[in-house]
């Protein structure tokens, strides 16, 4: 983009979501927004699964071969309070985006609106600072038991989004480790890689630095800090929760530069903004000895393809 701006202020927003409550969730996200656009963030970004909750440590009463009707219950609870696509929760968001005047960059538990409405999706939304929803991306492979209660998104929604701060799109917890989908990015010149998470594990920040350093690119890395008594009490399986420790996520949000060196993070223990101004020029310094796919690639030998067609739910045959 001839009109790029050199600097960015970004702002990565470790919270907790109000759990199990759409509007709850949304209200706190609003308020966060505009903190963070007082501080002079450009850019906003939270964490995977933000409205309503990543739902730790339940089991929606699941084992192979059976499921309970208390586990049901819950997962009622989780379906009602997600997102559809428009919405007025969208519409919301939107319009906090545009107040705050910034690009904001949401993780949603997605109600499917076009299909059998039955299907939730882990989702990252993108707002622009004019209110407009500009894209979503939906997480490809829900990891382990997140298959239970999120469908898989498809290739149509891997959107890189060009903006006067740089190119920014997002990756989704462990779609990170998947090397072809994070080629894709690259590929499609990502500057600001966004990866809202729920991993506090300390080798996800190995992950982070590695990805900064082999795209060439700020990766900023968003998690949730959650602890038990967050949790409201109701819940139909509540007591799964009674060996879980106290800290149920401990965060551990950054901001990496294209080098691999942390700007800023990560940051354990609490609730917090980080707030951090990017060099984009960084960028072009890091290449000159490794651009992954510039100088450093081999397209003769190695060829990516992406399938960027929307799934058929359903094809009908006469």
């Amino acid at each position: 983009m001839t009109n790029q701006q050199h600097t960015v202020r970004v702002a990565v927003i470790q919270a907790a979501s109000v759990i199990m409550d759409r509007e709850a969730s949304t209200e706190k996200a609003i308020s966060l927004t505009l903190q963070a656009a007082e501080q002079g963030a450009n850019i906003v970004v939270f964490p995977e699964a933000f409205i309503p909750a990543y739902p730790r440590g339940l089991t929606f009463g699941t084992r192979i071969g059976s499921r309970s009707p208390e586990g049901r219950k819950d997962w009622l609870r989780y379906w009602e309070n997600a997102v559809p696509v428009p919405s007025k929760t969208t519409e919301m968001l939107g319009e906090a985006a545009r107040k705050a005047g910034v690009y904001l960059v949401i993780g949603v538990i997605e109600r499917d609106n076009e299909f059998s409405g039955g299907t939730l999706y882990c989702t990252v939304l993108f707002f622009g600072p004019d209110g407009t929803l500009l894209g979503k991306h939906r997480k490809l492979k829900p990891t382990a038991s997140e298959r239970i209660i999120w469908g898989e998104g498809d290739g149509s929604t891997l959107p890189v989004i060009d903006t006067p701060f740089g190119k920014i799109g997002a990756l989704i917890c462990w779609e990170n480790y998947m090397p072809l989908v994070r080629t894709a990015m690259y590929a499609k010149g990502v500057q600001i890689y966004i990866a809202p998470t729920a991993d506090a594990r300390e080798v996800w920040q190995s992950t982070i630095r590695h990805i900064a350093v082999e795209g060439r690119c700020f990766v900023l890395s968003c998690n949730q800090y959650v602890t038990k008594d967050m949790y409201p009490a109701d819940l139909a399986c509540y007591d799964e929760l009674a060996s879980s420790p106290h800290e149920m996520c401990t965060g551990g949000s950054a901001i990496v530069g294209p080098l691999g060196d942390y700007i800023i993070g990560p940051v354990f223990g609490k609730e917090d903004i980080l707030i951090a101004d990017l060099d984009l020029r960084c960028i072009a310094y890091s290449q000159f000895d490794f651009d992954v796919v510039g100088h450093y690639s081999r397209p003769d030998v190695l060829q990516l393809i992406v399938n960027e067609e929307k799934k058929e739910n359903v094809k009908w045959v006469k």
